[in-house]
């Protein structure tokens, strides 16, 4: 299997730090596998690495590969027809994307971008669903990711539909965000943060609206005292408002 265009290096160098059995053995989703389909799912990967930017999936892609990321960040995002781009969701290392089409067999719904320097393992469909059904636990363990999904998009769809901008921004937030950390190593209160702080057009293209749309947002969050520009992050002063007036809305909409 020859590296996709964005690639790096030589996919067929050896792993180093541990096995490829092992180091398969150790994803999230492959703990549970059948020792015989997950050696067949190590001989059938091949490994590779992408520079920042490095395009590894467009959508409509026919491939059914499943991607663990190693090392890096990926990027997962959409088109719509007038060709605006749509943030789904960045994928730290320790995480894996792809596994929707190794399952039904159809063309990519969204296009996968290395975000930074990155390390995968690409899976081929076939091998993934053998090694993903080869015990009762992997089968359940695959389930549960996929209703995980579901919920997720659900949430995420009930948001741009029922809550105007201002909201959408305060759940985004919300979920791009930590407890931060004082300088005793202690939690500083209720607040948190979102480190390093996104660039207004990425978390407008992440919520299905304009830069100026979130730039007026953060203009009024930043005057009512609720969060704060620091150096490298955003601080969320006031967590707790934020939840309000988001399950205020929601529940209004879905008249819970």
């Amino acid at each position: 299997m020859t590296a996709e265009k964005g690639s790096v290096g030589d996919t067929a160098a050896p792993e180093r730090e541990m096995s490829r059995l092992d180091r398969l053995r150790r994803l999230p989703i492959l703990r549970e596998a059948g020792e015989a389909a997950l050696t067949r799912a190590a001989e059938a990967a091949s490994w590779r690495s992408y520079g920042p930017g490095g395009l590894i999936l467009d959508l409509d892609d026919a491939t059914g590969d499943v991607w663990f990321v190693l090392e890096g960040t990926v990027r997962i995002q959409v088109r719509t027809p007038s060709g605006r781009e749509l943030i789904l969701t960045d994928i730290q290392a320790g995480g894996f994307f792809g596994e929707i089409a190794a399952v039904d067999g159809a063309p990519r719904t969204a296009g996968a971008t290395a975000l930074t320097r990155a390390r995968l393992c690409a899976v081929p469909a076939a091998a993934f669903m053998d090694a993903a059904c080869s015990t009762p636990a992997a089968c359940r363990a695959l389930l549960r990711h996929v209703t995980e999904i579901l919920r997720r998009q659900a949430k995420r769809l009930l948001e741009r539909e029922a809550l105007p901008v201002r909201l959408r921004v305060h759940a985004e937030l919300l979920r791009l965000s930590r407890p931060r950390i004082g300088r005793d190593g202690a939690q500083d209160g209720e607040q948190r943060i979102v480190t390093p702080p996104p660039r207004q057009h990425i978390l407008a293209a992440r919520i299905g609206t304009r830069r100026e749309a979130v730039s007026r947002e953060f203009a009024e969050l930043m005057r009512q005292g609720i969060i704060a520009r620091e150096r490298g992050g955003i601080v969320i002063l006031q967590p707790e408002a934020l939840r309000r007036s988001l399950e205020a809305e929601l529940e209004a909409e879905t008249d819970l």
